[in-house]
């Protein structure tokens, strides 16, 4: 039995559940998410648990057990308490800022890139060298951090670009004078 997918996902006060067929909607104070569960899996909605079951132990089906209630748990915890990633920026001249609701970034190359996000994204620039993202929709959080780390991955000789804030990058040594 999956040690992930056989714990059920308890719904706090605030959350409303509803479930049609295998589609699962979540509301709560900030926001709603909706989703559609793979066919197999076996979705028991109860007075303030989820519980996911598989009906048998094929390989695909233990795949997508611990998924599916993983899937389920970050979209409770999205609606109740946003999530958050931070973007710091490295480089002499390098800055962002929003005009508007799009990020400005400046970044290196001859020509300024405009970021236009998601609306179910929220963008904040406390400072010029930092990007702060906040959603309530996981993957579509990490897709939009990893499009904007995209622009300008960070390089291994001086650290240049944009990295998550608790990235860590393997530096090379450069080149050395010869004798």
């Amino acid at each position: 039995m999956s040690r992930i997918g056989k714990k059920p996902v308890v719904i706090p006060k605030g959350v409303t559940v509803t479930k049609s067929g295998n589609n699962l909607k979540i509301k709560g104070p900030k926001g709603e998410l909706e989703n559609a569960f793979h066919k197999n899996m076996n979705i028991a909605v109860t007075n303030n648990e989820i519980l996911v079951t598989r009906p048998d132990d094929k390989k695909e089906n233990k795949a997508l057990h611990g998924l599916t209630r993983a899937l389920i748990q970050n979209m409770v915890l999205g609606v109740t308490e946003a999530y958050r990633k931070t973007l710091n920026i490295v480089g002499v001249g390098y800055k962002v800022e929003m005009k508007g609701k799009n990020l400005l970034i400046n970044i290196g190359y001859s020509h300024p890139i405009y970021f236009i996000p998601p609306e179910e994204i929220t963008i904040q620039t406390p400072t010029q060298t930092q990007i702060v993202l906040s959603g309530i929709d996981k993957q579509l959080l990490g897709l939009v951090a990893a499009k904007i780390r995209s622009i300008r991955k960070p390089e291994p000789y001086k650290g240049k670009g944009i990295k998550y804030s608790d990235e860590q990058i393997k530096r090379k040594a450069g080149k050395t004078a010869s004798k």
